[in-house]
């Protein structure tokens, strides 16, 4: 079977876009004095939806900025790496419906930074993890979970200065999107042989049905094996 992964410097080219578009936005704003937040999601509202696809690029100062960047190029070079054969589709649907949810059912302000693309790719990891139940996407789940459980307390609802519902809905819909590719992700490591009964092409050390002989029937069968042997 052909391995379908990219090699590690492949895998890292969408993570370093992510991060020199991100950081070159904000540093010349930053210069310039611009205010981008009306780029952001501005929920029920025909402006507002350029955000679903501008927002994710746009923060508010150079901490914002920070948070989301290490995460977002981290994750994004996991599923680039290890989920070749869904990672650009699911990336992009958890980018473009996280937005859309937001525009959906958000509150009335600007929403703002890749904080919901990032809880996407968490739950998109976590999740895909506990669907195909595979060593490797366990490994991976277990890994995003010791890293950035503490993101949990980002989807609780009514917190000043953050779009908590960014937050909540890229986790939903990273599960959505690990349910919706689960058949599609190849798995690491097959079903193991000998959980499979019917296997009818097993090999055995002794003869299958060895110990379902009798005494006799045993001693029978050596002496015909001496007498082939003789003649």
């Amino acid at each position: 079977m052909e391995n379908t992964r990219p090699n590690f410097l492949d895998s890292l080219i969408l993570p370093l876009f992510w991060a020199v578009a991100l950081w070159t936005l904000h540093i010349v704003t930053f210069a310039g004095g611009f205010d981008l937040s009306f780029l952001g999601v501005y929920p029920k509202s025909g402006y507002g939806l350029i955000g679903i696809f501008t927002a994710p690029f746009i923060h508010g100062d150079f901490q914002h900025l920070t948070s989301n960047t290490l995460p977002l190029v981290f994750l994004t070079w996991m599923i680039v790496y290890f989920y070749k054969e869904v990672a650009y589709k699911s990336i992009a649907w958890i980018y473009i419906l996280t937005g859309a949810m937001v525009w959906g059912f958000g509150r009335e302000v600007y929403h703002i930074g890749a904080s919901g693309v990032v809880y996407g790719l968490v739950s998109f990891v976590f999740w895909s993890g506990l669907f195909v139940k595979d060593v490797r996407s366990i490994v991976l789940a277990l890994i995003v979970t010791v890293l950035y459980s503490g993101m949990f307390l980002g989807i609780l609802p009514n917190q000043e200065g953050i779009s908590w519902e960014s937050h909540l809905f890229g986790a939903l819909v990273g599960i959505a999107i690990a349910f919706m590719m689960k058949n599609q992700i190849e798995p690491e490591v097959k079903q193991v042989p000998w959980e499979d009964e019917k296997d009818e092409n097993k090999a055995y050390f002794l003869p299958h049905d060895t110990f379902e002989k009798t005494k006799l029937e045993r001693a029978r069968a050596q002496e015909w094996d001496w007498e082939s042997d003789m003649t």
